[in-house]
């Protein structure tokens, strides 16, 4: 079954090959989990939520969840055996581990290692990278979110707790606007914003004020319209290298050349078009 899968990816090189094999191992760890009580208590949602759920065409290294509601004495950890079962049920091998914080803080984060020989590939791979998956959880959550169930059929049928697509949008929103990432830019998110546009998805712009007083970018008196989110958006774009928005994407995306479109006038467009709710 793992090797009919990867086939389907029809991959040609490494880079190619490790994607296909880390997207299987996301999926193959969502299962296990949909086999606790996890989905009961989180949801999943960002950027692999978005390719797995909705067909985003690029892909994610990370898988991200948030609770339903606080709970700062929630532990990932408990759920490592449901991982480990699902992951060796289908043949693979991995470790798993919590990521110790100098400053703890509302995010819990573990990491996920690949030690599996896939001999069953087609493509030579010589001194390919190990496979490594970041999975965070929230556990202190902004609220103001609807959740619903989304069936997933690899490797077997399942279900599971997601976000509502206004809110996940809201959630890339913020990660847009506000996320630091050093002197780079995440030219995941300026994709995801378009992707969203083009999609037509509305924005839950309730929840997106929640996040951003709980981020401290928004000060809790201020009520978040249409007209100031415009003028945040407009100041970000025109604050932004768009060239490096685009080296970060090249290298998740297959035709780098569709998004030659890109630049400050181009993302000023689109904000022009975000739907609300």
């Amino acid at each position: 079954m793992i090797k009919e899968w990867y086939n389907s990816y029809n991959v040609t090189n490494q880079d190619e090959s490790l994607k296909a094999k880390r997207e299987i191992i996301q999926y193959i760890t969502l299962s296990g989990l949909s086999r606790s009580d996890f989905f009961s208590k989180a949801s999943y949602y960002g950027g692999t939520a978005l390719r797995m759920l909705y067909g985003l065409p690029r892909f994610s290294e990370d898988i991200d969840f948030s609770l339903n509601y606080s709970d700062p004495n929630f532990s990932l950890k408990d759920y490592f055996t449901y991982i480990e079962k699902e992951c060796d049920m289908h043949g693979l091998a991995v470790d798993l581990s919590v990521k110790d914080k100098v400053h703890p803080n509302d995010v819990e984060s573990a990491f996920l290692k690949d030690n599996t020989e896939w001999n069953i590939i087609s493509v030579q791979e010589k001194n390919s990278a190990s496979i490594k998956i970041k999975i965070e959880i929230d556990r202190n959550p902004p609220l103001f979110f609807e959740t619903e169930p989304k069936l997933i059929l690899r490797p077997f049928s399942f279900y599971i707790n997601t976000f509502k697509e206004s809110y996940l949008f809201a959630g890339k929103m913020h990660a847009f606007l506000f996320r630091e990432w050093k002197t780079r830019v995440k030219g995941r998110d300026w994709y995801d914003l378009e992707w969203y546009v083009k999609r037509g998805t509305p924005l839950n712009l309730r929840h997106l004020q929640e996040r951003a007083i709980q981020s401290n970018h928004l000060n809790k008196d201020i009520i978040l319209n249409k007209e100031l989110l415009n003028e945040i958006i407009i100041d970000k774009i025109s604050k932004t290298d768009i060239k490096m928005a685009l080296i970060d994407i090249e290298r998740f995306i297959q035709n780098p050349s569709d998004l030659n479109i890109w630049s400050k006038q181009y993302f000023y467009d689109l904000a022009n078009m975000i739907k609300y709710e």
